[in-house]
């Protein structure tokens, strides 16, 4: 009898212990997953934040590009129109000769006149929501050729997807920061845009023939890391390669919602 009731006594413990074991191996298992969910939404709040801070960032420079445009076509715009006016008065009151040299000066001023209008659009992004993407580049290009800064070239391929006008906004300064570094930097001859529409995606291939750079170099470079950020708020990948004396290549993949479609 003794021994039977030694024996219930064992499982009594061995089921306590056990319960507890079970028990304690559940609370764990919910401490982790807890623990867990709380760092994943502490990143995720973090990650937010972050990205909060730098729409707000980008809506600022946005501000201010506008601004810029705004007075570009506005107040220097209208005094190169008056320019112009005075000029084409005053040839009317001075010599041949002497209005044949003013009608360069004439030209010199339209041409800055035409410049500064085409420059305040690629600042506006009000005029980039309504002219697309794809204008807004060439619109760059044509004004990058028109200067003589290098020979460009713009190829797209596939039928052109609706993109949400303020990831719209966001890919073309992304491309802008390229042409940019081009023009600052590289050297370069020519530059090459691609834009091909699939399914699925916008698919942007940017290079030049300049003077390249050396990559591990240039990991932390501002204009590379805001580039990035950019691309990372639109859902969009960015690929950047390039080696001294071999031109630099940016890919940038943008997803296409298919809700989007047109």
């Amino acid at each position: 009898m003794l021994a039977k009731e030694q024996i219930l006594l064992i499982i009594y413990f061995t089921v306590i212990i056990l319960f507890f074991l079970v028990f304690g191996i559940i609370f764990f298992i919910a401490f982790q997953r807890r623990k867990n969910k709380l760092i994943f939404e502490k990143h995720k709040a973090e990650q937010r934040y972050e990205d909060e801070i730098f729409k707000s960032r980008i809506e600022i420079q946005e501000q201010a590009l506008k601004n810029v445009s705004w007075e570009l076509h506005d107040n220097i715009g209208q005094l190169l129109s008056t320019a112009v006016m005075q000029i084409n008065i005053m040839g009317t009151s001075i010599d041949q000769k002497t209005a044949e040299s003013l009608q360069d000066v004439r030209k010199l001023v339209g041409d800055s006149l035409q410049e500064i209008r085409s420059l305040s659009k690629t600042l506006n992004h009000e005029v980039i929501q309504n002219v697309g993407l794809e204008k807004s580049i060439s619109v760059e290009l044509k004004r990058f050729e028109k200067l003589n800064f290098l020979t460009p070239s713009l190829v797209v391929i596939g039928e052109e997807i609706y993109i949400n006008p303020k990831d719209e906004i966001i890919l073309y300064r992304i491309i802008q920061e390229f042409f940019s570094n081009t023009i600052k930097h590289a050297e370069a001859s020519t530059l090459d845009v691609e834009l091909k529409y699939t399914s699925d995606a916008l698919h942007i291939k940017i290079q030049d023939d300049g003077v390249g750079f050396d990559m591990k170099s240039v990991q932390s470079n501002s204009g590379l890391l805001n580039m990035k950020s950019r691309a990372a708020l639109v859902k969009a990948t960015l690929d950047y390669k390039s080696a001294l004396g071999k031109g630099v290549v940016l890919t940038l993949s943008y997803p296409i919602v298919h809700k989007e479609r047109i």
